[in-house]
């Protein structure tokens, strides 16, 4: 159709009348940024009569197809411009360069509808050679590519800035690499993932978040959410730095932009749509207890899209020293819907939380574990709408948690369950049989051979066990009633009390 004709123009103010107008009103504003082809949706924002003159005059803007700037939503968003450029020039046998590419030039699930100068900005540098002629690198992916350099090596701020002078005095001229590490992380600020930073108690006792946002003290033991309190002693001000910090990185959008990705989708259909299924165990998708999740929740197993995830935690010490006077928990998230290959593999698991020191959280690990909760309720009731990058349209994404990996002190932590004493197995329970060694002075536990088979050899071993023949047979599960029954009149209370506050409590129970 020829711009010139009146049919050509009232198509146009009609499209822009009805469908971008309406939704520049509903924000509060009768302008809009025009699409032509000098405008190219930049700052130039002008009435739609104007606009339509534009159109008419110099023509759309060239691959404007979704109008993101004009209230249409953005289904996969990000820098997938500039990728089949920079994937042409990889070599096919080069696994570890294509990796990295893949990771590096990933799909950004960010919404830019109030931010379209900086979604510009992205792609303009994701299209933008390097220097003049250069068909390798664009802008964006030379700084992806130098600063996964800097990560894998651990370069300090001031080797990076060096190495990108003595770029710039090697590339010719007109290129537009950054000279310094502070411009580098500016090019790839909009695509780096969110993260919280929540103040805690220093006694454990609550997160400061929600309700406790604007709290200067804890309302449980009453000490200082900061480190430097008033002059007389109170804490009413926010004045300081906080005396305790967790740091969160939520999953939901990390969990988009694995799907934005065709590459990254395809691995994580790959344990319904790739994997051997002759009866052996192979992957978690073989075990009886992903079979069960599937039967108890069919509308949940129905779409292999549906995530299955494992929870890793324990406490170290990050100084790399030997004292023990240090402990910070890292929580780790694991995806079991990989391949069996991928799922352990640093460049896909999640760190989720960042516990602080200098004592381990213990029993009150649950406080910290809050956020991660809530979006984990928010994934099994309700599900996250999300871009599915190989079938093109959006879907409502669901993730259950289906174990934990730990060693017994940290499942302790995290189950609540005492792993200590005569009774410690949260299996066998009341039918634990732990022996004590006078000499030693601690329980042993050893009688777990009533968990073989009934004629396995082993059962009838005297002289390589403790003498005897096992004939008792496995404790059986309790069942989901009876473990309500055992803990629905526990009373937790979350925190740490200080050695006063201890050696009070046991002097007045001796006196009474």
């Amino acid at each position: 159709m020829k711009r010139s004709t009146l049919e050509f123009r009232n198509l146009v103010k009609e499209k822009i009348v009805r469908c971008v107008l309406k939704n520049a009103v509903r924000k509060g504003d009768t302008r809009i940024l025009c699409p032509c082809l000098n405008c190219e949706n930049l700052e130039k924002v002008l009435t739609p009569d104007v606009c339509v003159d534009h159109l008419v005059l110099r023509g759309f803007v060239k691959d404007y197809t979704r109008w993101i700037f004009h209230g249409e939503p953005i289904g996969i968003s990000g820098i997938e411009i500039g990728r089949q450029e920079t994937r042409e020039d990889v070599n096919d046998d080069d696994d570890i360069k294509r990796d990295r590419i893949d990771s590096l030039i990933d799909v950004v699930q960010v919404n830019f509808e109030d931010e379209p100068c900086v979604l510009e900005r992205l792609l303009s540098d994701a299209k933008k050679p390097l220097y003049p002629n250069c068909d390798r690198f664009t802008r964006l992916s030379a700084v992806m590519n130098l600063m996964s350099l800097k990560v894998e090596n651990r370069l300090s701020d001031k080797s990076f800035t060096a190495l990108l002078e003595l770029l710039d005095d090697m590339l010719p001229e007109g290129h537009v690499l950054p000279k310094s590490t502070y411009e580098a992380k500016k090019v790839m600020c909009p695509i780096g993932y969110d993260n919280e930073k929540i103040h805690a108690c220093p006694k454990d006792c609550i997160l400061y978040r929600k309700k406790y946002k604007d709290l200067h003290k804890c309302p449980k033991c009453g000490t200082s959410r900061y480190r430097v309190k008033d002059k007389d002693g109170s804490c009413e001000k926010k004045e300081g730095s906080p005396a305790k910090v967790v740091w969160y990185l939520p999953i939901i959008p990390r969990f988009k932009r694995f799907f934005a990705n065709v590459n990254e989708t395809k691995k994580l259909r790959w344990h319904s749509e790739m994997r051997k299924k002759d009866g052996k165990l192979r992957h978690p998708a073989d075990a009886p207890q992903w079979r069960t999740i599937d039967r108890m929740f069919p509308e949940f197993g129905k779409d292999c899209r549906n995530l299955r995830l494992g929870l890793c935690t324990d406490g170290m010490n990050p100084f790399s020293t030997l004292s023990s006077q240090h402990s910070t928990w890292p929580v780790l998230l694991c995806i079991y819907n990989l391949p069996p290959y991928l799922c352990m593999k640093r460049k896909y698991l999640m760190l989720l939380l960042l516990i602080q020191g200098p004592k381990q959280p213990g029993n009150d690990i649950d406080v910290f574990l809050e956020p991660l909760i809530d979006d984990l309720r928010l994934f099994v009731d309700e599900g996250v709408m999300v871009y599915d990058a190989v079938a093109k349209e959006d879907f409502k994404l669901h993730a259950i948690l289906l174990c934990t990996i730990n060693d017994f002190y940290a499942y302790g932590n995290l189950s609540g369950y005492s792993v200590k004493g005569k009774k410690s197995c949260p299996i066998c329970d009341q039918g634990t049989i732990a022996p004590w060694l006078t000499y030693s002075g601690k329980n042993v536990y050893t009688n777990y051979r009533r968990f073989l088979r009934r004629n396995h050899p082993y059962r009838r071993m005297k002289k390589a066990f403790n003498g005897t023949v096992e004939n008792k047979m496995a404790p059986i599960p309790l069942e989901e009633d009876e473990v309500f029954q055992q803990v629905k009149d526990i009373n937790v209370f979350y925190g740490k009390p200080n050695r006063f506050e201890k050696n009070a409590k046991y002097k007045k129970r001796s006196i009474f």
